[in-house]
């Protein structure tokens, strides 16, 4: 075929696929709930040059309706049959008019349907009055704040709720004359009337919909220069104490990761204004609107009996969250099926903020402990789920969050970033971020830019990290002669058997009587041949995995069982913790028992904070979850010695209060109920333990559990409570804790209301002491109708409540008939939506390996 009629055939095929492709682009989404894929690229390729003006009115009364107005203005660049989205009743919608012109109001499934007769190409204004809906406005008695993540600016005001058609926001607010307000930007001005104000918000930055964001309420305002940089904050805070330990650290944590990340990205902080709110039991950690941020209250608010970690993990979030502002906010995902770029990018970022701050060796030990456990407790199970997920409807959003892209992703990251090299992932990461600035991007947008900076195939090394579940098991083989290593070889596989190679670097430590041997392993292939190893004596134990960088199952002797703490590094030990539990639940080395003795050896001995948390959570793991209640009946008495003595052994106060708190929930016996009622009625604490105001509030409420006769524990610590937001909160879990079982079933009948799920926090908390191992006799029947409300919660609820939901729920039943309350739930919906599945095979990983593993 020559040259021209090749050509001419060319133009013939793009000439076909370009009119495919305008048929594909013309053909009208389907109106149906949520916001689909379809109906997304169909507006972002006709829509552009978004602003959306809004004016809430919120009355005093928290149930009075909030009459609302609000103006769009976009450019479109072809006429289509638009779909706006409003996720409330058709009542709620009072008005509609479109360049001018008032419509028929045409709702169904969601949506405000305007017919392309009312459009034209080019600049186009709707003027929307309606009634907003409360479901993502949090409101309470005299506060509330806007959280709209991922997909819950539908539910509040009409909008085009998907990430990639960003917008300029024009908000005002009418609230009470004694309320304050913060927004993404900044006040421009506000009048009073009658007993009413009204605020207007300067144009925001370009914003999706999600970050869109403000708050009203009774709250403190402090104002504060750091450096060139104005900011403010709100919270409600009313412990002075906690006031003068806190403010300072707060606005000091924001203050330092901003220089970081200015530094490391080479870009300024990218929006105008720098403004952050402390929430009373707030949904999540944080949440990073831009000028203003929402933290939960306990979570900044530390005090004087706070410890190390608690520290750490405060400068974490912050960083975390501003992070953000880079990660997310200035560039943001096309679609929520890359959510985790820019949850792993904070991540990520914060544990450089870390590692800056705290020093490396506090670095390694935090990220090892923060994301190795929380990857491992969700890869392991029959529902893991990749990194990346597909997604085909927003509404379905909220599965995409877990501790998958908050825990492994980082890992991933880390992974990268040594197969890179530091200054030439750096180097990408900055050319993306420049790139796509103020815009959106996908993961493969990045890969692109990233290949270029690294000879690494990293599409391939994407493909196992990224797109695929589960974790390698790592097993070894080694041989000798005459006590030298003749051959010494490491061999990965799936967990769940397939063959699969997650490229990657960590080290094997030999360990010998008077020195020891660090090997790094750098394992590409299914199987990696130490070497280096050869020749070299035969070691008293081998530890896998000794700093903690590796991912996945790897081998535990015995013999370094029995020297677990003679290990003197403190990342050592904590990666052999982590080994020797997980290998536990494997049921391939150190039953539930032993392990548990092991680690009450250790109480004493241990003097890594850290680390010291760390044995703890797995012991009272073990204790609730992997023991038989009649084994725990045996030892509980000895276990509480133990724990107490070890906690008068201990020097440090942060160390003694995590044993005094292990203490608090593990205790059984008569005697120790009467020492912890003693402590709490009197308000003295142990020898060099720090109690405050929540302890002896969470103390009251253990107590209330563990007590089998009428008292009025929680009556006395309400009326000790200054606090009215902690009043608040006490109040609600008092009825999960009654002794009367009737009334306990009326407060979880009561949770199917959806009102009473409002404080999703509340509501968790609840759920653990309704099915603590003291109260599953009668809890039990509770199971079946938890699963049965799951699809509600996962519509109805936050991102996280699902998950939240399931393990307060499941988390510590190891019997039978929990077991088969799963199992006949799972077989009766054979067409359950996969990602619920995947969070309930992943929450009752641990009643599946229990029953397992104590058979």
């Amino acid at each position: 075929m020559n040259t021209i009629v090749k050509y001419f055939c060319f133009l013939q095929l793009l000439g076909i696929t370009c009119f495919a492709q305008q048929q594909q682009h013309s053909k009208k989404a389907a109106v149906a709930p949520g916001v689909s894929m379809a109906l997304a690229n169909a507006r972002s390729a006709a829509i552009s040059n978004i602003e959306y003006k809004l004016h809430f009115n919120i009355p005093d009364e928290q149930t009075a309706p909030i009459e609302s107005s609000e103006s769009i203005d976009f450019k479109l660049n072809k006429v289509i049959y638009l779909q706006v989205d409003f996720k409330q009743n058709a009542d709620h919608i009072k008005r509609v008019s479109v360049n001018g012109k008032s419509i028929p109001i045409d709702f169904r499934a969601e949506h405000i349907l305007i017919k392309q007769e009312y459009l034209k190409i080019g600049n186009n204004h709707i003027e929307t009055k309606f009634v907003a809906g409360d479901e993502s406005l949090n409101r309470n008695k005299d506060f509330l704040y806007a959280l709209f993540v991922p997909d819950h600016a539908r539910t509040v005001f009409p909008c085009f709720d998907q990430p990639d058609l960003k917008a300029n926001f024009l908000l005002s607010l009418t609230v009470p004359t004694n309320w304050k307000v913060m927004a993404n930007a900044a006040k421009k001005d506000s009048v009073i009337q009658n007993n009413a104000i009204t605020y207007h918000f300067n144009r925001s930055d370009k914003l999706p919909t999600y970050l869109f964001s403000f708050t009203a309420g009774k709250y403190t305002l402090i104002n504060r220069k750091m450096k060139n940089n104005h900011m403010e904050f709100l919270h409600r805070e009313t412990d002075s104490a906690k006031i003068r330990f806190s403010v300072d650290s707060v606005f000091v944590a924001h203050r330092d990761a901003i220089d970081f990340l200015e530094d490391w990205t080479a870009i300024k902080y990218p929006f105008q204004k720098i403004g952050f709110v402390s929430i009373p039991d707030f949904q999540f950690g944080g949440m990073e609107h831009p000028g203003e941020v929402q933290y939960k209250a306990s979570s900044l608010f530390l005090d004087q009996g706070a410890t190390k970690d608690q520290f750490i993990s405060r400068s974490n979030l912050i960083s975390h969250e501003t992070a953000h502002m880079w990660f997310g906010d200035l560039v943001t995902m096309k679609w929520f099926n890359d959510v985790w770029m820019k949850e792993v990018f904070a991540n990520f970022m914060a544990d450089k903020v870390t590692e800056k701050l705290m020093g490396k060796n506090t670095f390694d030990l935090k990220f090892l402990q923060d994301h190795y456990p929380a990857a491992y407790g969700v890869d392991r199970t029959p529902g893991a789920n990749p990194i990346r997920q597909q997604l085909d409807n927003l509404q379905e959003a909220g599965s995409m969050y877990g501790n998958i892209i908050y825990h492994k992703a980082p890992i991933m990251m880390r992974q990268l970033e040594l197969l890179m090299g530091k200054d030439h992932f750096q180097q990408g990461i900055r050319e993306y971020l420049k790139k796509y600035s103020y815009g959106n991007a996908n993961w493969n947008d990045l890969i692109a830019i990233l290949s270029k900076y690294s000879k690494s195939d990293l599409f391939s090394w994407n493909k196992v990290w990224v797109n695929e579940p589960g974790r390698p098991v790592f097993n070894y083989n080694i041989e000798y002669n005459k006590d030298k290593i003749s051959h010494f070889s490491l061999s990965q596989n799936s967990e769940m058997g397939q063959p699969r190679v997650w490229p990657q670097s960590f080290t094997v430590k030999l360990v010998y009587p008077t020195h020891s041997k660090i090997l790094v392993v750098n394992a590409k292939t299914a199987m990696t041949d130490l070497a280096e190893a050869k020749g070299l004596p035969k070691p008293l134990y081998i530890l896998f995995n000794a700093n903690g960088a590796g991912y996945g199952l790897f081998p535990v002797e015995e013999e370094m069982m029995a020297n677990l703490y003679h290990i003197n590094d403190p990342l050592e030990r904590a990666s052999a913790y982590i080994n020797a539990y997980e290998n536990m639940l494997s049921g391939k080395v150190n039953k539930p028992a032993e392990l548990l003795s092991v680690f009450l050896q250790g109480l004493a001995v241990e003097k890594n904070e850290m680390n010291l948390r760390l044995i703890t959570g797995y012991l009272t793991n073990i204790y609730w979850t992997f023991l038989h209640g009649e084994v725990r009946n045996r030892m509980h008495e000895n276990m509480e010695k133990t724990i107490w003595s070890a906690m008068e052994q201990q020097q440090m106060p942060n160390n003694r209060k995590i044993l005094f708190n292990a203490y608090q929930n593990v205790y059984m016996s008569a005697g120790a109920g009467k020492r912890m009622y003693d402590i709490w009625f009197r308000q003295t604490a142990p020898d060099g333990v720090k109690l405050l105001e929540d302890d002896y509030s969470a103390l009251a409420l253990t107590l209330a559990l563990k007590t089998d006769t009428a008292n009025t524990i929680l009556k006395d610590q309400l009326a000790r409570t200054k606090n009215e937001d902690r009043k608040n909160r006490l109040i609600y879990l008092m009825p999960a804790l009654s002794l009367d079982v009737k009334e306990r079933n009326l407060f979880f009948s009561g949770l199917k209301d959806r009102k009473n799920r409002q404080k999703e926090a509340w509501v968790t908390t609840a759920l653990s002491y309704l099915h603590h191992p003291i109260r599953q006799q009668t809890s039990i029947g509770y199971l079946k109708e938890s699963l049965d409300l799951l699809a509600e919660i996962q519509k109805t609820g936050d991102i996280f409540f699902p998950q939240s939901w399931l393990a307060a729920t499941f988390s510590t039943y190891n019997n039978k008939e929990a077991d088969e309350v799963v199992q006949d739930f799972l077989k009766s919906h054979p067409d359950y939506n996969p990602k619920l599945k995947d969070k309930i095979l992943q929450t009752t990983d641990n009643l599946r390996r229990a029953r397992q593993i104590m058979h």
